[in-house]
């Protein structure tokens, strides 16, 4: 069976990442991004979307994480893009989708008071759907939360960044939603095992089709 995967570089005057993906993984990887809140989130999206992942990103982080956060989601959709291929095989929408009900395709993910939901299509068209976080996304950050948790000044807004680059380079609708909690850590890291999952989904070969394109357009 071909192996998917992909080795991606991009350099910028702001930043500098590197990435290596195989999507039929076991879940390893290797992330050192210089922002210790983001590297859990990727260490943790490889370990449930079962994908082999490194990266390493060196940023301007003197200037903030915003540059960081941001090419980092671009270089992993871009290998997303370039490990699928022609996406020939793959059940394309993201978990628990049923050819017969196309609005099941949802990943829900419990983290203690929070609950987030992700769909996700391998479209070919880019577009990002950010629900229930609008409120919360550039939530004033007192010093005592700053100084109390890294995942507090990981703000929601940034995260949004993260997703924002994936679905356009990955050329996916990426539907991310919470439903309801509060919690910095528990939001974001809500976000990132929903996605891991809907991507998981998405991505296995079904064998009902191997060999053929999921679209009536010819393409994906």
């Amino acid at each position: 069976m071909k192996q998917r995967h992909a080795q991606v570089t991009r350099v910028t005057n702001e930043t500098s990442v590197r990435v290596q993906l195989r999507i039929d993984g076991t879940g390893k990887s290797l992330v050192e991004t210089g922002i210790p809140f983001l590297d859990h989130m990727l260490g943790l999206f490889a370990k449930h979307a079962i994908v082999d992942l490194k990266l390493r990103c060196r940023g301007d982080l003197d200037v903030d994480a915003h540059h960081t956060v941001e090419d980092c989601g671009i270089a992993l959709g871009q290998a997303f893009m370039g490990a699928l291929g022609d996406k020939r095989g793959i059940r394309r929408y993201g978990a628990g989708f049923d050819p017969l009900n196309p609005f099941t395709g949802e990943a829900y993910v419990p983290m203690d008071e929070c609950l987030t939901r992700c769909v996700v299509d391998f479209s070919g068209r880019p577009f990002l759907v950010w629900r229930g976080l609008n409120d919360l996304a550039q939530k004033q950050i007192t010093a005592a939360e700053r100084n109390q948790d890294m995942s507090s000044t990981f703000r929601f807004g940034l995260a949004k960044e993260f997703f924002q680059g994936f679905a356009n380079e990955a050329r996916c609708n990426l539907h991310l939603e919470l439903l309801y909690g509060s919690e910095p850590h528990h939001v974001v890291e809500g976000l990132f095992k929903a996605f891991a999952k809907a991507v998981d989904f998405a991505c296995q070969r079904d064998p009902r089709i191997a060999g053929l394109l999921p679209s009536t357009k010819g393409r994906l």
